[in-house]
């Protein structure tokens, strides 16, 4: 159990005073200051148990069993906070997060555990946050608010409702409500959405957003109701509207989108004020944590972009935990706080050599020092995958309604590095007996999804345009947010067998050519996580991306773009087991003109 102040606050007093030593004395350090923005040289930090008890010349707080370490000049930095990441899309489990994440100097995570929602309703979500409680990394949980996304355009797993948002709240280290993704249900007043806002508010905690688009009136309607942030902003001149309305502008930059770039510049040109302002990362792939970082990689980007390194810390710290309120207790070196810190060498590379988590030297030159516990999934989390039967090549045949050569098809088209999509048309050729084929001159191709959660044999078909594939098919169970089962294809052969292995190991992400698996990444966990060490996945992910190229895709991070087509909450077009929705017009749309 961690302890909390009033626990220890007369230890503490002793402590400054130097009438109790400390257990560890940090000595001249330079200690990034992100209260005040400073840097102060020859800075000690004295700790006692989990928290600070001075910082200044701290020689009269050691005693003979006080351990104390030389900085000799090292940055002390207080531990990184990611504002708003979901676990599940590293593929690793909360556990095998941490233990790549510490490292990087991660101490603390705000996750919002909504994939898993999807698929197991507030038991998912309980058994990440209970296997997040156990760890020196700080996992604090935002209660999913969307399971599914959008209830009248697709079928998830599990329903949250008002009813359990209401008791997750209750529950220790649930600071918040997850991403408000329904805001379309928000602006039109949805008893649902609006309830489970509302329980947020009578419990005093954080409602998160997320606001990709929309009016003015929209914006400031959405932000009326009590959700106050968002980490879907992409341009200048929107993070600039959304930060003068007050709304906390989260700067994102994961595997598969780099926003840093181009939002930096309200800070480096429009020179606003920085409170409101927190970097995370949403989602990102396993190759990233190993090999860029995790938070870490995000303050190094802002750095790279003309952001003050002091600041771009406090982006990632004291900001985030104002946010969050708990900024008495995590996100600076200060007197009473946690002792979250990490001693970086170079200041802009923010590559720690040393991580302090909850008063403890977990990370040292990059490798976890201490042993973490193990959280065992009961099985049926491990069984997620149920169809209602084996799937055929003639499951994916789609026919024009009446006799003619060719058809103009609303076609989905994915943007690289980006979460969103285009809705376009091409014309596609149909055959004697009516049936569309794909045209892989025109990169069209056929994309499905179907029901893996209830067994009613849902499939829906459409096709996909921007991938470049020339053979084969891909499949995966990681389908954000309801993750059904979804299948894209230049064959219907390859596709029933893509869907079909799938099944058979129990959920994951696989990539076949002519009846045989090219690469495949097992999760069965949820049909998301897998249950292997970080460097096995990397491996398996970069063997699966390699696929996806050998069958002729050439985009950065596929697999992720992927599995965010059937997202009926970003515009413009989306697939999920009911059809084709046109998100814009919150409205299905035929496939065939």
């Amino acid at each position: 159990m961690k302890s909390q102040l009033p626990q220890v606050n007369q230890t503490l007093i002793q402590v400054a005073l130097g009438e109790k030593p400390a257990d560890l004395v940090l000595k001249q350090g330079t200690l990034v200051n992100v209260i005040t923005g400073e840097l102060n040289k020859n800075i000690d930090v004295a700790i006692s148990g989990n928290r600070i008890a001075y910082v200044g010349h701290a020689d009269h707080t050691i005693g003979p069993e006080t351990e104390v370490i030389d900085l000799e000049g090292k940055y002390l930095a207080p531990g990184l906070m990611d504002g708003h990441m979901h676990v599940e899309s590293t593929m690793l489990t909360v556990t095998e997060f941490a233990r790549m994440a510490l490292t990087k100097g991660t101490t603390s995570i705000f996750m919002d555990p909504h994939e898993m929602a999807n698929v197991f309703g507030k038991e998912g979500v309980r058994h990440m946050h209970e296997e997040g409680r156990k760890l020196p990394l700080h996992v604090f949980t935002t209660f999913p608010s969307c399971v599914p996304a959008t209830a009248d355009f697709e079928d998830a797993g599990a329903k949250i409702t008002v009813e359990d948002v209401e008791e997750g709240l209750t529950w220790g280290g649930v600071v918040g409500l997850g991403e408000m993704m329904n805001f379309p249900g928000v602006v039109n007043r949805d008893p649902l959405m609006l309830g489970v806002i509302n329980a947020t508010l009578h419990a005093g905690k954080t409602v998160t957003g997320h606001f990709p688009d929309g009016t003015d009136q929209m914006l400031q309607a959405y932000l009326t109701s009590g959700a106050n942030s968002c980490h879907e902003t992409i341009t200048r001149e929107k993070a600039l509207e959304k930060l003068r309305l007050g709304m906390h502008l989260m700067i994102r930059e994961g595997s598969a989108w780099h926003d840093v770039k181009e939002l930096a510049k309200v800070i480096t040109i429009d020179k606003v004020n920085t409170d409101q302002i927190m970097l995370v990362t949403d989602d990102i792939y396993p190759q990233t944590l190993v090999e860029k970082g995790q938070v870490n990689h995000v303050v190094r980007r802002a750095i790279e972009e003309g952001i003050d390194p002091v600041t771009a810390i406090k982006l990632a710290s004291i900001n985030t935990a104002r946010y969050f309120k708990l900024a008495d207790d995590y996100g600076s070196i200060s007197p009473r706080k946690v002792a979250d810190i990490i001693i970086l060498d170079q200041l802009e590379l923010v590559e720690p050599t040393m991580v302090i988590a909850d008063g403890k030297i977990v990370a040292q030159d990059g490798k976890l020092i201490v042993d973490l516990p193990t959280y065992e999934y009961p099985d049926h989390v491990k069984d997620s995958v149920h169809v209602k039967r084996a799937i055929k090549p003639s499951d994916f045949i789609v026919k024009a309604k009446s006799s003619t050569d060719r058809v103009t098809a609303n076609v989905k088209e994915v943007i690289e590095n980006s979460a969103r999509t285009k809705r376009t048309q091409f014309e596609l050729v149909v055959e004697a007996d009516q049936t569309i084929v794909s045209d892989l001159d025109q990169d069209v191709i056929k994309l499905a999804c179907l029901d893996r959660h209830h067994k009613s044999g849902d499939i829906s078909v459409a096709f996909a345009h921007g991938f470049k594939l020339k053979k084969g098919a891909v499949a995966s169970t990681v389908a954000h947010d309801s993750h059904n089962l979804l299948v894209m294809g230049t064959n219907d052969d390859d596709m029933a067998f893509a869907a079909n292995y799938l099944v058979e190991l129990g959920g994951g992400m696989v990539v076949v050519e002519n009846g045989k698996v090219l690469a495949e990444v097992p999760l069965p966990v949820a049909g998301l996580m897998s249950d292997q060490r970080a460097e096995t996945v990397v491996k398996q992910v970069n063997q699966l991306d390699q696929a996806w190229q050998d069958i002729g895709c050439q985009i950065h991070a596929p697999f992720m773009t992927f599995s965010l087509i059937a997202l009926p909450v970003i515009p413009d077009i989306r697939i999920s087991n009911r059809g084709l929705v046109d998100v814009t017009k919150f409205k299905f749309i035929p496939v065939i003109e």
